[in-house]
């Protein structure tokens, strides 16, 4: 086992999975803070690393494409603070971080894990319920529905339709982007079927993000919605045929007339074998088999041997 202990948080190898559970610094985001700890399975990362610095060292997770739900929504676009696989290592702690690197290394290696994108979420994404006030409005979420809600920033043109709710099943994407410059961000719920505005101050279904420090905790919104919807890599599901008109069945072939079986002789005291005759044409005949003159001849003649 490999462990690195240090202000910014406590990095865990098992030889399984590497357990990240961020520390109390003030330098740990608030996106990290309230994600708290995550268990990154070997079969999700695509490798690991070791920077060296001056003042302070920066050992890095990556994680395969499409493995995590967080990065996925993302896309690269966390602000350093708020990504959860990046540990700042104090410079006497340099050792024990490339330690770190070489356990995990050798994991990948002997488990000959695919460093390639996956097709599916190998993490759970962010716990639920999870709710997030930022912007012009505050986000809800317990894991099949979506709510927006309003607060005085938000446009009048917006704000008149009132509380917005939805499930996840009605989603046909989610998005976010953070605030750049004078350019604000937003969290957008695209609605399969429903026309979209471009901006997001106007859209109904678009909580707009002024660069506030809550703006990353939307992020891991995003993320909980992504994970249970289909995985953007998800090979597509061939569509099911609409049944066509009902074809009436061909007609069952003709059977060849069956002659009356003539029941073999048995002893008049043998009464089991006979009934048993009786119940066998009486099935012959619900079964079509015997037409009614057969069965009543049949009959007749195992009843005269009582």
């Amino acid at each position: 086992m490999a462990e690195i202990i240090q202000k910014d948080g406590t990095w865990t190898f098992d030889g399984d999975a590497v357990r990240i559970v961020p520390g109390r610094d003030k330098g740990v985001g608030l996106l990290r803070q309230t994600l708290g700890e995550v268990l990154v399975p070997l079969r999700a990362l695509a490798g690991v690393s070791y920077e060296p610095g001056r003042k302070a060292g920066r050992l890095r997770l990556r994680l395969r494409d499409g493995a995590d739900p967080l990065l996925q929504v993302t896309g690269g676009r966390l602000p350093e603070a708020s990504d959860p696989y990046r540990l700042t290592v104090e410079p006497d702690r340099g050792g024990v971080a490339e330690y770190f690197v070489d356990e995990v290394r050798n994991a990948l290696l002997l488990d000959q894990v695919d460093p390639g994108p996956t097709d599916s979420y190998l993490l759970p994404g962010p716990a639920v319920p999870i709710t997030v006030g930022a912007g012009d409005g505050t986000v809800a979420f317990d894991g099949d529905r979506v709510c927006l809600e309003w607060n005085w920033t938000t446009e009048e043109a917006k704000r008149s339709g009132g509380a917005r709710e939805f499930r996840v099943a009605d989603l046909r994407s989610v998005e976010w982007a953070p605030s750049r410059g004078l350019e604000n961000g937003w969290i957008r719920f695209a609605l399969a079927g429903a026309t979209q505005s471009s901006a997001p101050k106007y859209d109904p279904h678009t909580v707009e993000l002024f660069g506030f420090k809550k703006d990353p905790l939307m992020a891991l919104v995003a993320a909980a919605v992504a994970v249970r919807m289909p995985h953007p890599a998800a090979p597509a599901q061939e569509p099911v045929p609409e049944p066509g008109p009902a074809l009436a069945a061909p007609p069952a072939p003709a059977l060849p007339p069956v002659a009356a079986p003539s029941p073999a002789p048995a002893p008049a005291e043998d009464h089991d074998a006979l009934l048993r005759r009786l119940r066998e044409l009486g099935e012959l005949h619900q079964a079509g088999i015997l037409t009614a003159e057969e069965f009543t001849t049949a009959k007749a003649a195992i009843l005269g041997r009582f």
